[in-house]
C-alpha cells in the first residue's frame, strides 16, 4: 500500500491536537491519510486504554482517515531502542508514505520528544536494506524511507517553518478532539481527577492558538509545523502561486 501521509502520535489524541485540521484538509483533497499511535495512552490519568481506543476510532471516522493503527508500545517508556524501532519500521514499510508527520521535537510531556527521537531514527533505518522486517502477512518487507518529514506543534510553541490553512477544517478538528470525551473539555470530571488537558480552558486555548498561527500566515485558523531536515526543498513556486494570504 502506498500512502500520501502517515502521521504519528505518542498517544491516541496527539495527532488530533496537533495536526488534525491539516489531516482533514488533505483528506478532503483526496489524499490518503493514515495515523499510527505508538501507545494506547494507558498511563493517562483519565479513562482507560480500551476507552481511548474507541475514542480514537471515532475521531478517525470524523477525520475520514484511510486507516488508523496502534503499535502498542509502552506508554511513558518510549526509549530509542532497536526493539521499539522495529514496529515503527514495519508500519512505515507497510504504508510507504510520501510524507511522515511526527510529534514535536521536545515538549511538556516527555513522551512527545522521546517519540520524535525514536521516530526520526526509525524513519532513517526503514530505508536500510539490511534491517529486516516482516509485514502483517509475514512476508519480508522492502525498505522504504519517506521523502519528507514534518513535526507538528504540541503544548510548547516553536518557530514554525510553515503554517497550514485549516480555516475550512477547524470545526472538524474540534469535533475530532472532542471524540476523546474522557480527556478534553470535561465540564464535570466526576470520579476521575481533573487534569491540565481536561479543563475546558485548555480547549479554549487550542482554538486561540489556531487563531494566532492562522493570523500570522494570513488565514483565519492555522496549524504550525517544522520541516526536518532543513531547508525545505522546492522545484517550483506552485505552492506560492496557489495562495494569496491576507497581509
Amino acid at each position: 500500500m502506498t500512502t500520501d501521509i502517515l502521521a504519528f502520535g505518542a498517544h491516541p489524541d496527539d495527532t488530533e491536537l496537533g495536526c488534525s485540521g491539516t489531516l482533514a484538509s488533505l483528506v478532503k483533497q483526496g489524499r490518503t491519510v493514515v495515523v499510527a499511535d505508538l501507545t494506547r495512552g494507558e498511563m493517562g490519568s483519565r479513562g482507560t486504554a480500551e476507552i481511548r481506543m474507541k475514542e480514537a476510532e471515532k475521531a478517525a471516522a470524523i477525520l475520514g482517515l484511510s486507516d488508523r493503527v496502534n503499535l502498542g508500545l509502552p506508554d511513558t517508556e518510549l526509549i530509542n531502542t532497536r526493539q521499539l524501532q522495529l514496529p515503527i519500521i514495519e508500519v512505515i514499510r507497510r504504508f510507504k508514505p510520501h510524507i511522515c508527520i511526527l510529534p514535536a521535537p521536545s515538549d511538556r510531556h516527555p513522551d512527545h520528544g522521546n517519540a520524535a527521537t525514536l521516530l526520526t531514527d526509525a524513519i532513517y533505518y526503514s530505508g536500510l536494506v539490511k534491517i529486516a522486517t516482516k509485514g502483517i502477512d509475514r512476508q519480508p518487507q522492502d525498505p522504504h524511507r519517506p521523502a519528507h518529514v514534518l513535526h507538528y506543534m504540541q503544548d510548547r510553541p516553536f518557530e514554525p517553518d510553515l503554517i497550514y490553512d485549516i480555516s475550512d477544517t477547524q470545526e472538524l478538528k474540534e469535533k475530532a478532539i472532542k471524540a476523546f470525551a474522557t480527556q478534553f473539555d470535561v465540564a464535570d470530571p466526576g470520579d476521575e481527577p481533573e487534569t491540565y488537558i481536561s479543563d475546558p480552558s485548555f480547549f479554549e486555548a487550542l482554538r486561540g492558538r489556531a487563531k494566532h498561527y492562522g493570523h500570522l500566515a494570513g488565514f483565519e485558523y492555522g496549524e504550525a509545523f517544522k520541516y526536518a531536515p532543513m531547508p525545505l526543498p522546492v522545484t517550483t513556486f506552485d505552492v506560492l502561486m496557489e495562495t494569496s494570504p491576507k497581509r
